[in-house]
């Protein structure tokens, strides 16, 4: 306290900060970028442990016998999908109605922004079928969610027969203390938001549905399956939601109990734990699962249809069955009694999940990393920003000279209390206007144009209306960078050096509080944003080799990283993609990016055209300050 509060050592620590700054800086990203890449190691993440009492132990004798009529139930409905050419919806309701179920059914229908040429549509209309088991002990006052997404072709027809399996067996057990809903939805994503607003009465995303004729009780929990095959090899579980949110920890670590009570191989992101946790190639296998994670929930797109149930305060995952090379299969029965476990354990739940983490990172299913743990990896890129600032605002804007000897050459004596330039009037505010309305009208433009003017661009172009939206995104984004920043020179004093300086200051002090909100909610985008903006944004100055800077700062641009995700994807999924695949596939997380903000409500989106995007031009323009 003594170093703070007394002015000439506070006047001493201040000069060494000033002096040192730029080693810092860089030894604040190295021990940030280390203690990210040290997350994976085994000994400094935290062994999985079920925190809610309720569900604390695996002892109970699950008794599913109804392997061979799920496969005979997958078998019916796979003939009535064919024969009906999408969700049979009759035979769902006379099934579920036969099993004893309360069946109902909802219609929705909504327009895209734009065609969908991933999925070839952009009128969507369908129908989602629900079955409700009453609990016999219990008013319905809470429920429970196993949902099912009808595909295209034969996908998942496995999994809707071991629903209607499931809800067979459930039907004949009395120790339900909850409503089970067994769902059905159909076109994926766009068919489960429906669902839940309709059964939340809320409207957020313009979805039109048809009203809820029944409901259950308040969703405690909610498990989306995925199977496409009579037998499996290993399960699979997604927990990354819609902008980056994950479900209680103590739901992932039930699911993972009951795979090692029966057995089953379980997986996350596609990669099987490896035993050998203390070599190399351990840690580098739990680095590409962390990775891969950071990608997942950097991108803010649910993984399965359980992204949207977390929206609603609802936990969830999705489970997917995996048919692979493996020798040992399961069957049906195998994977039945894994979930009776789970929603037997769900059962018993006396409020909601909230004891465990929400979040965290997951090397592997054994192991996590915490937010206590990860946080301060971004806290030292942060720091980064911290210092510069610092910096600036020690030297008081004490002119040109003072700036660039202690920015350029930190040894200069200039920095530690030595001669500095005559201090110059206060400078104006004015100069900053223009730079400032201009990047976000640029912004602005970005976020708008694209949707608004497909339909002038397709009678113009020939390009269809999904190519017209990419296509509009990426020129005003690459138009930004030629647009006449430097109107702040018609201004008296608006070209001088201290004009600059503020211009810096203020885009950092943007570019942190930017980073430090989103990572509060989405921890990998802001990570991911973080470690290729900072290092560049603390160094761009207009004096020194501009060329150099600015081939750094477009290397650093959010569309340069997102073309850097893509490729860094497909190298940890071990399924490398050529230049041209890359390119595809930037286009399309465009076009997807776009689709999920207005269909789902993804802000990734809007935050990089309406905040990163002008943030980075503001640097773009400190950088040609004339």
């Amino acid at each position: 306290m003594g170093l703070l509060s007394d002015p000439y050592r506070r006047r001493a620590l201040s000069r060494l900060i000033l002096r040192l700054n730029t080693p810092l800086c860089i030894i604040s990203f190295l021990v940030g970028l280390g203690w990210f890449l040290g997350l994976a190691f085994h000994p400094f993440t935290l062994r999985a442990y079920m925190s809610e009492n309720a569900m604390g132990s695996t002892m109970v004798e699950e008794q599913f016998v109804y392997g061979e009529r799920a496969l005979s139930y997958a078998r019916e409905f796979a003939g009535h999908k064919k024969k009906a050419g999408g969700m049979p919806v009759a035979w769902l309701e006379k099934t579920m109605w036969n099993l004893g179920l309360e069946v109902y059914k909802q219609s929705f229908s909504r327009t895209l922004p734009f065609p969908d040429e991933l999925r070839e549509r952009y009128m969507v209309k369908g129908t989602n079928v629900y079955g409700i088991l009453r609990a016999p002990r219990a008013a319905s006052t809470e429920s429970l969610v196993l949902s099912v997404p009808c595909s295209q072709g034969q996908q998942n027809n496995q999994a809707v027969g071991l629903m209607l399996a499931l809800a067979s067996y459930f039907r004949g057990q009395i120790y339900w203390a909850k409503d089970i809903i067994f769902l059905v939805n159909e076109h994926d994503l766009v068919g489960m938001e429906a669902w839940l607003e309709a059964y939340h009465n809320v409207n957020v995303t313009d979805i039109q549905s048809s009203g809820m004729l029944g409901r259950a009780g308040a969703i405690q929990a909610a498990v989306s399956l995925e199977l496409s095959s009579d037998v499996i090899t290993s399960f699979d579980v997604a927990v990354e939601g819609l902008n980056g949110q994950l479900p209680n920890l103590d739901l992932v670590n039930l699911f993972y109990a009951f795979c090692q009570k029966s057995n089953l191989l379980c997986t996350i992101q596609g990669k099987l734990q490896r035993s050998d946790w203390d070599s190399l190639p351990a840690y580098l296998h739990s680095l590409q699962t962390l990775l891969l994670m950071v990608l997942k929930q950097g991108s803010g797109r649910p993984q399965g249809d359980h992204g949207l149930f977390l929206r609603y305060h609802i936990e969830a995952v999705t489970v997917r069955g995996i048919n692979s090379f493996r020798q040992y299969k399961y069957d049906m029965g195998a994977v039945g009694k894994t979930l009776e476990g789970m929603f037997r354990k769900l059962n018993n739940l006396l409020e909601r999940l909230h004891q465990s983490y929400f979040f965290y990172l997951l090397p592997s299913l054994s192991r996590f990393v915490s937010i206590g743990v990860y946080m301060p990896a971004f806290g030292f890129l942060i720091l980064i920003l911290v210092l510069k600032i610092s910096c600036w605002q020690g030297l008081g804007f004490g002119g040109t000279e003072g700036l660039s000897r202690c920015d350029v050459d930190p040894a200069d004596q200039s920095c530690d209390g030595g001669p500095v330039a005559a201090e110059e009037p206060r400078p104006s505010l004015l100069p900053l206007v223009p730079p400032l309305l201009i990047c976000h009208a640029t912004g602005l433009a970005l976020y708008f144009l694209p949707i608004l003017g497909q339909h002038m661009a397709t009678q113009h172009f020939p390009v269809s209306e999904s190519e017209a939206v990419v296509l509009t995104v990426i020129a005003i984004y690459v138009a930004g960078l030629a647009l006449p920043h430097n109107t702040h020179r018609v201004l008296t004093g608006g070209g001088s050096d201290r004009g600059w300086m503020m211009l810096k200051l203020l885009s950092l002090l943007y570019l942190a509080i930017q980073l430090g909100c989103i990572a509060l909610i989405n921890f990998s985008l802001g990570f991911l944003l973080a470690v290729t903006m900072v290092p560049v944004a603390a160094a761009v100055q207009p004096t020194g080799p501009k060329a150099l800077q600015a081939v750094l700062l477009v290397l650093v641009t959010p569309a340069a990283t997102l073309l850097f995700c893509i490729f860094l994807y497909h190298e940890l999924l071990e399924y490398p993609v050529s230049v041209l695949e890359g390119w595809q596939r930037f286009l399309q997380a465009i076009a997807e990016g776009l689709l999920d903000h207005h269909l789902y409500g993804s802000i990734v989106f809007p935050f990089v055209a309406l905040f990163v995007y002008p943030c980075w031009l503001l640097l773009w323009n400190v950088l040609f300050w004339k």
